[in-house]
């Protein structure tokens, strides 16, 4: 079985775009929650999400026709462009190669869906536009990443919610490590958009101004949008043509414990992070930092902390969350945290969890890395997505010697 390293950073998201400018952002601890721009939220008690502004395709993508894409699929394809010219390979090799693209969601093209029910009640069903009909489908997220660069291997998306980007990015260690696929772009993507925002309140998730995990006064999500792609290779392909590595995929770990559409389980979650550390060869001691799922409901925080103290032990390792800064990106949220993971790797810090003021008495003792990134030997990350429905995935990133 072959080492997998990653050796292309993509993220396109509301504090940065770009690994560069993403890194910055996560140093600062950029808050990049705004008022609702992209639908009309008048009417809604709470209005505010991690919507990417700066986000301009035309200026990121070079073969797809933006007017027939959807917003996640541009996403998609745009964090696929930034992880290949970061991995500094030549885009004809690529091209060439056995390369394909595993990306995750949560709505899919939620933006798309949302006009063409606009239409049909303005309309009548008869009168679709047929482009939107076409942009519709979940597949054309990965889709978008292979035309976008030429790549005639697998295409495949990946739809488990809010832990899909790390099945993606499991999914293409496989390949890489098994010898199926020489490179592979790995990653998801998700829009902001009118159904989840209500859903999401509806169902008593949403948070009004600020999400604030693992705080005693957490409330909710901020939902939040971006793309996220990883370029991975293995490290045979990456040492022959002087490639720069910035971190190793050690592993990861899946279950579905299928207990509740949405309450997390402590006892399977703890499960998943057994079997990531076992599929990767480490044990809990060697992990440096954790970057959680964390998404700011007081159920999920208490959980998510509980099942770190039953694997680490009463002194757990640093785990914070990047979604006070980011929103829940849905289907992105993982990969934007790999992608932060690896960069704390690489430049020796953790990440924090903004807007953190009182710590919980009801919660485990865990160290949330509060308000302002740390400097840290970080040699051994664990990232943590968990979704609706039970869907359970860790994947184990390492510093490359």
């Amino acid at each position: 079985m072959r080492r997998v390293v990653i050796t292309g950073l993509g993220p396109v998201s509301s504090i940065g775009i770009g690994a560069s400018a993403y890194d910055e952002a996560l140093r600062s601890g950029v808050n990049g929650v705004s008022p609702i721009a992209c639908f009309d939220s008048t009417g809604f008690p709470y209005f505010m999400a991690g919507e990417v502004h700066e986000f301009r395709p035309t200026e990121l993508v070079r073969r797809l026709s933006v007017d027939e894409w959807g917003r996640t699929s541009l996403f998609a394809a745009s964090a696929a462009r930034l992880a290949v010219a970061d991995a500094g390979i030549d885009e004809e090799e690529l091209a060439a190669s056995r390369a394909g693209s595993s990306m995750g969601t949560t709505g899919g093209e939620s933006q798309v869906l949302e006009r063409l029910t606009g239409d049909a009640l303005d309309k009548g069903v008869h009168r679709l536009d047929a482009g939107l009909v076409r942009q519709v489908s979940s597949a054309r997220l990965s889709q978008a990443v292979n035309r976008e660069l030429g790549l005639t291997g697998e295409a495949v998306t990946l739809s488990t919610a809010c832990s899909a980007s790390n099945y993606a990015l499991g999914y293409a260690y496989d390949l890489i490590r098994t010898g199926e696929a020489d490179y592979m772009i790995a990653g998801g993507a998700d829009s902001v958009g009118r159904w989840s925002h209500a859903g999401f309140y509806r169902l008593g998730a949403l948070t009004e101004k600020a999400c604030s995990p693992f705080d005693k006064n957490r409330a909710g999500i901020i939902t939040g949008e971006g793309g996220a792609a990883l370029f991975l290779e293995s490290l045979d392909s990456a040492l022959a043509r002087g490639a720069r590595i910035h971190a190793e995929v050690l592993g990861y770990g899946v279950n579905c414990d299928a207990n509740h559409m949405v309450a997390p389980l402590r006892e399977s979650i703890a499960a998943c992070m057994r079997l990531a550390h076992r599929n990767a060869g480490v044990e809990a001691k060697d992990v440096d930092y954790i970057c959680a799922h964390g998404t700011g409901t007081p159920a999920n925080d208490q959980v998510e902390a509980g099942a770190v103290v039953d694997v680490f032990g009463e002194n757990p390792p640093p785990i914070s969350s990047t979604k006070s800064m980011l929103g829940h990106t849905m289907g992105a949220a993982s990969g934007l945290g790999a992608i932060a993971s690896v960069l704390g790797i690489t430049g020796s810090f953790l990440p924090p969890t903004i807007n953190y003021s009182t710590p919980d008495p009801e919660m485990p003792l865990i160290d949330p890395v509060p308000n302002e990134a740390r400097h840290a030997d970080v040699a051994i990350a664990q990232v943590n997505g968990f979704a609706f429905g039970g869907n359970n995935a860790i994947v184990m990133l390492g510093r490359y010697s």
